[in-house]
């Protein structure tokens, strides 16, 4: 070998499962020869050397990215690197800070690739890793999601994506001497292979599947019919504004098992909707009840700004930053239903009766829109969440996704909106129009209905006829003559 230049072999076998092992093993034993040369990295004495700073893992020098997850967040962990060296010189001391040779200049890229969606196949896992295994190719497949200096923690998270295979890389460069290295790729499913209870490969309860169907066939009605039935509209808006804070409070302040949080998520749920509907009949305040439609709206919309890249900025790293801006994105939209209640609450009922629906096909096959509003229920739930970023696969089950939920809450909206163009803004309310009849037939003498007794009267007076005493048909004596 070349005095100035090192070889090593880095070979990874990572499974969850003796199942899995042992189906990686069989791949693993015909193309070992093919990984053993993709693999294959040459160091010379100007790259940096991956891991040579390690001062926290068991290995002198530790190459490889150490991952842990949880149902929120996926962390990553790795040991800084070194500036390179050559053979049979002592390396640079690692706590060294000044001179040219200290490693606190080098720069670590983070990548992130997303393997196919509702792919759980080693195959796939192989093709992947094959990708990502040089940094030529992380630049071409994967995604760079930020650069830490040498002074900043080498730890970073990302939220979970239980289901998604995903790989992570780290590239250490060397701006002084225009070099890099790559560590050792690493992927995690945030799932177990091994558990038979919400494993890889049977995620979705029955229980989640029975609740979020009906609330896609709730949210197709919502989205084509909504106005038109508005008591039924503000059960589903008031059962969904109700649910979601309920939840949010029942699995953060206690530890009853999930079935029994969405079941109680789901009759608290009811409870809310009925009372947005009883509160609408008794007093008839539609402004009321459009409000809490518009907070719906405003919900959405905010999730949505923060589901895309702005929402990984650093600013909103900070907890008080984010849920400022989150409750003013929220708060800024029920006003324009004053103005325009009517065009409001049908926007409100495609836009969120659409997604219900994207949620519905989500129990079953897994897209990335559903972490639209996880990912806000995540940090409401998690102190910790908010240093995770937040990417997900944009892949075509996606697209297909985001095109459906599109043109089902604009077909929804302009169906709606025709549909109602001649009809009254809302129904009337019940009550109200109760009293006002009561109140008519008080003051109209001709009104026939007028001159009828009050209901309590009429009941009084059919008691009194039941319990009197009835008089004789006829005489009980003959005629005295």
């Amino acid at each position: 070998k070349n005095p100035t230049q090192e070889t090593c072999l880095v070979f990874i076998v990572s499974g969850e499962s003796e199942a899995r092992l042992t189906n990686l093993l069989f791949i693993y034993l015909f193309i070992f020869t093919f990984m053993a040369a993709l693999f294959t990295i040459t160091l010379v004495k100007s790259n940096p050397v991956p891991g040579a700073c390690n001062i926290e893992f068991d290995l002198d020098i530790d190459p490889n990215i150490h991952l842990r997850y949880n149902l929120f967040e996926t962390t990553i962990t790795f040991a800084p690197a070194n500036v390179g060296f050559a053979r049979g010189v002592a390396p640079p001391v690692c706590d060294e800070d000044t001179g040219p040779v200290a490693h606190w200049r080098l720069e670590y890229d983070i990548y992130q690739h997303f393997l196919p969606e509702n792919d759980l196949s080693e195959q796939s896992l192989m093709i992947g890793v094959e990708r990502v295994a040089s940094t030529a190719g992380l630049e071409e497949h994967g995604k760079k999601l930020l650069t830490l200096s040498s002074g900043e923690k080498t730890s970073v998270s990302f939220t979970s994506i239980p289901g998604q295979g995903v790989i992570y890389s780290v590239v250490v460069r060397d701006p002084a001497l225009n070099t890099s290295a790559s560590y050792v790729p690493v992927h995690t499913y945030a799932c177990s292979f091994a558990s038979k209870l919400d494993g890889c490969a049977s995620l979705g309860r029955i229980s989640t599947k029975v609740f979020f169907t009906i609330a896609g066939m709730a949210g197709l009605f919502v989205c084509f019919f909504g106005h038109r039935f508005f008591k039924s509209e503000l059960f589903i808006m008031g059962f969904g504004f109700t649910a979601f804070f309920c939840f949010v409070l029942v699995t953060k302040f206690t530890t009853l098992d999930y079935d029994l949080r969405l079941t109680l998520t789901t009759l608290i749920g009811v409870v809310g909707g009925a009372f947005l509907v009883l509160s609408w009949w008794r007093f008839g305040s539609v402004m009321a009840c459009v409000i809490v439609v518009g907070l719906m709206l405003g919900f959405m919309l905010a999730s949505v700004f923060f589901f895309t890249p702005l929402g990984d900025l650093a600013v909103f790293r900070t907890d008080a930053v984010f849920w400022v801006t989150f409750v003013c994105i929220v708060v800024v939209v029920p006003p324009f239903f004053i103005r325009w209640p009517r065009q409001g609450n049908i926007t409100t009922c495609g836009v969120v009766g659409a997604y219900m629906v994207v949620l519905a096909v989500n129990a079953y096959v897994y897209t990335s829109l559903s972490y639209v509003t996880l990912d806000v229920l995540k940090r409401f739930i998690n102190e910790s969440f908010s240093r995770a970023f937040t990417s997900v696969p944009f892949q075509a089950i996606d697209f297909a996704m985001i095109t459906a939920w599109v043109v089902l809450a604009v077909t929804g909206i302009v169906a709606q909106l025709y549909r109602e163009r001649s009809r009254p803004f809302f129904p009337p309310s019940p009550y109200v129009m109760w009293q006002q009849e009561r109140e008519r037939r008080k003051t109209n003498v001709l009104d026939p209905s007028h001159h009828t007794p009050a209901l309590p009267a009429r009941l009084l007076a059919r008691i009194r006829q039941l319990t009197r005493r009835s008089e004789p048909a006829g005489e009980r004596t003959p005629l005295l003559l």
